[in-house]
């Protein structure tokens, strides 16, 4: 294919290298003269491993030339990527204005261009982007989005030092697009690459690369305070991650990364607090571990502000025990949940079956006398009863019976803690706790009556 790349820095000059490697012809876009010189020399404009011999064998073949005229470089070509640099601008933010001066670049080259061109985004942008620079070609090209051009978003994966080695050997190719002629071009592209190809929605792509580097800068972080934690104690903390990341069931896994309700049960809340307290008593600052509690607790509160958000006083809670399948009630946190609702002056009922047999044959009955007391004549084990009672149905964990309420109780507002349901055609309201609205039926977005203010408490 013959690709354009606009920007030649470091995330530029190695996807230049690595294009033609592939045997793609391409042309690096650059306002830098000397980065030009550079690669039309078969020269790199970076420091980096293995990039050297790419750019000189490209350059050798005649698959891999430099110019500063971006019409031209975008008149040769049927895809142009956009890899120019988003500084921070020291609040958080980012400076995308060389990424809008490319874009009205592309633009008025695709002017005076036939044929179906594909731009994709390369730089690490904010979501929403996508969309902006697509109304800038289409305003400075004539052209029409979808029809003449498509913009993708592919963002990269490179840590630097080992950028050419990522590059060709990726965990996953990811393009956001709501093309599937421009999905179908990127996937010829990148064929060559031993990594499953992923077409997405383009906002899901987006967030991508800030959702991996901060988990990445979580790890590092969490690694380092559970380290200073070990020190302190004389453990060998290299010992413990080992054993920590064979885990392959749990610790690095899937499992727990799943957004969804907030954490409960008799472990983790007790055992954070544990080791909180180990570092705190031994001296040592864990600002990530030591507000792991407090984030929690943000998410019960989120849950409590959804649910208040509806304007109805008559709530049915599916499930009371902290997960589905067990009757434990230990820092369950719906229990919370249901108590700042109580008052507040919420009507509330509960069914959980698990929790109404152990509350009759003694299992939680000490916890829910000492503890609860006032919540053992709201729960039942009649699940029609309750949802025909209420106005808002919250569901809690995944039971199997739960996924049936939405054809069972059409017309009510159903707000889903835990992600049952991938997608709903549900004649009534749906609300998830932590992503986006997922039922499509025109119900969704009617005009509800309230009956209870969240306020008036």
């Amino acid at each position: 294919m013959n690709i354009s790349i606009f920007g030649l820095g470091y995330v530029g000059c190695v996807g230049s290298a690595c294009f033609a490697s592939m045997g793609h012809n391409v042309i690096g876009v650059d306002v830098s003269r000397t980065k030009v010189d550079l690669i039309n020399a078969g020269r790199p404009t970076i420091i980096e491993k293995e990039i050297d011999q790419l750019c000189r064998e490209a350059h050798d073949s005649g698959r891999l030339k430099a110019t500063t005229d971006a019409a031209s470089a975008v008149a040769a070509t049927d895809i142009s990527f956009i890899a120019v640099g988003t500084p921070g601008t020291g609040h958080g933010h980012l400076d995308l204005s060389y990424i809008y001066g490319v874009a009205r670049e592309i633009g008025q080259a695709l002017a005076g261009k036939d044929g179906f061109h594909v731009v994709a985004i390369r730089s690490t942008v904010m979501p929403g982007t996508n969309r902006k620079v697509a109304e800038i070609i289409e305003e400075a090209s004539g052209k029409k989005r979808g029809e003449d051009f498509a913009v993708v978003s592919n963002p990269e994966f490179l840590r630097e030092g080992t950028s050419v080695h990522d590059f060709m050997n990726p965990p996953l190719t990811l393009i956001g697009t709501d093309s599937p002629r421009a999905a179908e071009i990127m996937r010829e592209l990148y064929s060559p690459l031993p990594a499953e190809f992923i077409a997405t929605d383009i906002e899901v792509a987006e967030i991508m690369k800030y959702v991996n580097n901060t988990f990445h800068a979580l790890k590092i972080v969490f690694g380092n305070e559970v380290g200073a934690i070990c020190r302190q104690l004389g453990i060998d903390s290299h010992k413990v991650m080992d054993i920590f990341c064979r885990d392959r069931q749990l610790n690095i896994s899937p499992y727990y990364f799943k957004p969804g309700f907030a954490y409960g049960g008799s472990c983790l809340p007790k055992d954070t607090a544990a080791l909180v307290a180990l570092a705190s008593d031994n001296y040592v600052d864990t600002p990530v571990i030591r507000h792991i509690p407090a984030s929690n607790q943000a998410h019960k509160q989120r849950a409590v502000e959804l649910i208040m958000a509806q304007g109805k006083r008559k709530v049915g809670i599916f499930g009371l025990s902290f997960k589905a399948g067990t009757d434990d009630l230990r820092c369950s946190p719906i229990v919370e949940v249901v108590e700042t609702l109580l008052g507040r002056g919420y009507e509330i009922s509960i069914y959980d079956k698990n929790v109404q047999v152990s509350r009759l044959t003694g299992t939680n009955r000490e916890f829910i006398m000492s503890k609860i007391p006032h919540l053992q004549h709201l729960v039942t084990d009649d699940l029609d009863s309750v949802a025909a009672a209420s106005d808002v149905l919250v569901i809690t964990n995944r039971e199997k019976e739960f996924t049936s309420l939405p054809d069972r109780y059409p017309g009510k507002t159903i707000i889903d803690l835990v992600r049952v349901w991938d997608s709903l055609d549900y004649p009534g309201h749906y609300e998830g706790l932590a992503w986006a609205p997922v039922n499509t039926n025109p119900a969704q977005d009617e005009v509800r009556d309230r009956d209870f203010c969240k306020c008036s408490f």
